[in-house]
């Protein structure tokens, strides 16, 4: 049966008034969008307006109006009937039924205009705005109301079959009440009337009289729609479920009968993979096959106002399945037989095929449980021996039985994912590569006989679950991910690229086929997801078997996605900065292939052009100089001319800055200490703390403040002597050199943009910005020398101002 038709979308809500076209009112509260319910219980979008109420002359009486925001046509036109149910779901639905088949539902913007019209729809029908049906009570007056409240029960009509046309009334006009649903309910359940009508039933079938079948049909139909466990209980019993089933089949709007019984006994067969010694468990088992068949295939599909009417029918699917779970999870021999016989290489193909299926639905079934008890259950499965089990199927030829496997091994991936590693992990120490588990199932994917490789990318997924770090667990003693991946990359990784290394031994792909581009692109993807991921194992593997130029052969393939993802797996990395990867790449000149890939674009201007000007301009902005020096020293002939874009002009005018600041290493010299520093940083917050010191003014220190904090100085201290010692006897400065006067003056009385390195007689070096005399106390014109105390240009305050760094 077709699935219950989802409540219509919201309305996206927009900034800002939405006008009406002509000048028209503009209120986002009366915003709707008009939704019809189309013959496949889908909602279909009729248009997005503006929704009033009024007196409609043509209609003679009050009357929804939707008029469309583009146009201010009439999206509709529809009469507030006293007679029909209005139903408000979700604060901002108003749903109603126009005709027999025809459903129709306002979806608003905001909760303030649907309760305005709600209350126009309760004010025309003579209801209380709070309820959200308003056909509960639409044949009701008040007095019948106070009646049914104080009258004891519903009395229902003797159950003869000359009475069935006021049963099947009776049964219809309670319905839409509450109350005389509950009273109906009662009333059946005391009287154990379902039994009787089950009578009459075989009766009407023997006389084979329609007329009466149709109606017992209104009328079990009625009873399900009453949503009592009691009730279903009874008509879901051994002895009356075929009976029920029976009614169901003379549905009045066919023009003949379904044959669902005669399926249920002849055509579906129940199959004891393992025999199961419990009758309890065999019954239940029965009876949710069978109410799951009423619910799928033998109930007509719910209306709107029905759907809510049957919750009680899936509660009592879903805890009979619930029940099923943990009758079996305590059979341990019935477990026991089951895996036994799974792994026996006695059992034949068509019996494992079976075993393996049960096991699948049993999996499938486990979903409906509570998260502790999916914990116990999977936990009751690992002890049997599940993944072991699991390993055996895998390695088999039957592609169904494999299939099946892959499905189980999917739920145990996703509930747990750290027991199939720890699993992985341990057999890997007892056998050899090309039986372990993960690798079994890398190979299930690179042999996808699917032209979409359905299988492929749902193995994938699997495979990378297994390898994400995030769900990966780190205790006192052992960090999974360490072990993990260290195992993974050693016994498994080139199991992955082998259909890689494979295809590009030349300077094309060997195979360029849609299902191997295909499978490249999904190997491709999970290695840009360890690129991203696992910093350290996946550069250890890139550089040493030169993975990014055999991806980049990937290039020159004809189909253009499969080059775009080698183009971002190199982009990947490059995105990370490192310079490991950069001196790979440039030793390697790995950027020939991308460059070749956009000149042989050409002018088009493609996702190929953008992602390739994309990278080099990620380049430029990063300012990653070893990388621009490699391009424009090797590849700008090429890219010279390239100027509907100024990515490449701009890598050029970085590379010519960076030739100028290397032509000239005194203003770069601070660059060079740092970068020197045994306590690397991030690099860009060492240029932003290198700008910052060079661009301090003295007037914006304070007294006896220093440019590197009291608490760090000593650590400082130490830290930087060795690299200023090899930077001072790199340059060698002469002695005389070493002694020259820092401070040099400006009549503007700013701070000189110059600085200098003083050394003294090895021991000491001062790192010291030097400031005009007109800032220091004293006298005019004779700056005294800042390591004199008593010379009339020091002061205590000048230290502070003057000596910026100190080591001994």
């Amino acid at each position: 049966a077709p699935d219950q038709p989802p409540a219509p979308p919201a309305v996206a809500s927009q900034s800002g008034a939405c006008g009406v076209a002509g000048g028209r009112m503009t209120d986002t509260r009366r915003r709707v969008k008009v939704y019809t319910l189309n013959e496949d219980r889908q909602w279909d979008d009729r248009g997005t307006g503006h929704v009033s109420s009024c007196y409609v002359e043509r209609l003679k009486g009050m009357s929804l109006l939707v008029r469309a925001e583009s146009d201010g046509s009439l999206l509709l036109e529809s009469k507030i009937n006293p007679n029909t149910a209005y139903q408000k779901q979700q604060d901002t639905l108003i749903v109603w039924s126009e005709a027999e088949n025809y459903d129709l539902a306002l979806s608003f913007q905001e909760k303030a205009g649907c309760d305005e019209i709600w209350e126009k729809i309760c004010q025309v029908q003579g209801k209380d705005p709070s309820v959200d049906i308003t056909q509960d009570l639409v044949d009701e007056s008040e007095e019948e109301r106070f009646d049914d409240m104080s009258s004891p029960g519903l009395e229902l009509p003797s159950c003869e079959l000359s009475r069935l046309e006021e049963i099947a009334e009776l049964v219809a006009s309670s319905l839409p009440s509450p109350l005389r649903r509950e009273k109906l309910a009662l009333a059946l359940e005391n009287e154990g009337y379902i039994k009787k009508l089950l009578e009459i039933f075989h009766v009407c079938e023997d006389l084979e009289n329609i007329e009466g079948l149709h109606h017992l049909y209104e009328i079990i139909k009625g009873i399900f729609l009453l949503n009592r466990t009691a009730l279903f209980e009874v008509m879901f019993s051994e002895e009356c479920i075929m009976d029920v089933i029976g009614c169901l089949e003379y549905d009045p709007s066919l023009s003949q009968s379904r044959k669902h019984r005669e399926f249920l006994t002849k055509t579906a067969k129940f199959k004891e993979v393992i025999p199961i010694s419990d009758p309890e468990l065999k019954q239940k088992i029965h009876q949710t096959y069978r109410v799951q068949y009423i619910q799928d295939m033998v109930l007509p599909t719910p209306s709107v106002f029905e759907e809510n009417m049957l919750s009680t029918l899936h509660s009592f699917i879903f805890f009979n399945k619930v029940e099923i779970v943990g009758m079996l999870q305590e059979d341990e021999k019935f477990l026991t037989d089951l895996f036994a016989q799974l792994t026996d290489e006695a059992t034949d193909e068509e019996k494992r095929q079976e075993l393996v299926n049960f096991l699948k639905e049993f999996c499938a079934f486990s979903q409906t449980l509570q998260p502790q008890n999916r914990d116990a259950f999977f936990k009751t499965l690992s002890n049997m021996g599940i993944l072991p089990a699991l390993e055996v199927i895998l390695g088999m030829d039957d592609a169904q039985v494999r299939s099946a496997a892959t499905d189980i091994f999917s739920y145990l991936v996703e509930y747990n994912p750290s027991m199939v590693r720890e699993f992985v992990m341990q057999e890997a120490q007892q056998n050899d590569d090309d039986i372990l588990l993960i690798n079994l199932i890398i190979e299930h994917m690179i042999c996808d006989t699917d032209p979409e490789l359905g299988g492929a990318v749902l193995l994938m997924g699997l495979l990378r679950t297994l390898v994400d770090p995030e769900n990966m667990l780190a205790t006192a003693n052992k960090t999974e991910k360490t072990e993990f991946l260290g195992f993974f990359y050693k016994h498994c990784m080139h199991v992955l690229t082998a259909p890689l290394l494979a295809n590009t031994t030349e300077d094309k792909p060997s195979k360029d086929d849609f299902q191997t581009a295909q499978l490249l692109a999904l190997i491709l993807e999970l290695l840009t997801f360890c690129v991203e991921h696992h910093t350290y194992h996946i550069k250890n593997y890139i550089i040493n078997k030169d993975i990014l130029r055999r991806v980049l052969v990937l290039m020159a393939s004809k189909h253009a996605f499969l080059a775009l993802c080698a183009l971002r797996f190199k982009r990947k990395i490059i995105g990370l900065k490192d310079e490991f990867y950069n001196r790979y790449i440039m030793k390697s000149f790995l950027f020939e292939p991308v460059v070749k890939a956009f000149l042989n674009n050409g002018s088009r201007y493609n996702l190929m052009n953008s992602a390739i000007i994309e990278m080099f301009e990620f380049i430029r902005v990063e300012d990653i100089k070893s990388l621009t020096a490699h391009v424009i020293e090797n590849y700008w002939k090429a890219l010279e001319d390239v100027d509907y874009v100024q990515t490449f002009k701009g890598l050029k005018l970085r590379f010519e800055q960076q030739r100028e600041r290397q032509d000239n290493p005194k203003l770069d010299s601070m660059r060079s200490i740092l970068r020197n520093h045994r306590y690397r940083r991030d690099a860009r917050t060492l240029e932003d703390e290198e700008e910052m010191w060079f661009n301090t003014d003295e007037d914006d220190m304070e007294d006896g403040e220093a440019v590197v904090p009291p608490s760090d100085k000593t650590k400082n201290d130490e830290d930087i002597m060795d690299p200023i010692s090899k930077f001072m006897e790199r340059k060698k400065l002469k002695e005389s050199e070493e002694k020259e006067v820092l401070l040099k003056t400006n009549l503007s009385g700013r701070q000189s943009p110059s600085f200098k390195l003083s050394f003294s007689s090895g021991t000491k070096s001062n790192l010291t910005s030097q400031s005009s005399a007109s800032n220091l106390p004293g006298s005019p014109g004779s700056p005294g020398s800042p390591g004199s105390p008593g010379s009339p240009g020091s002061v205590s305050k000048s230290t502070s101002q003057m000596a910026a760094i100190t080591t001994k």
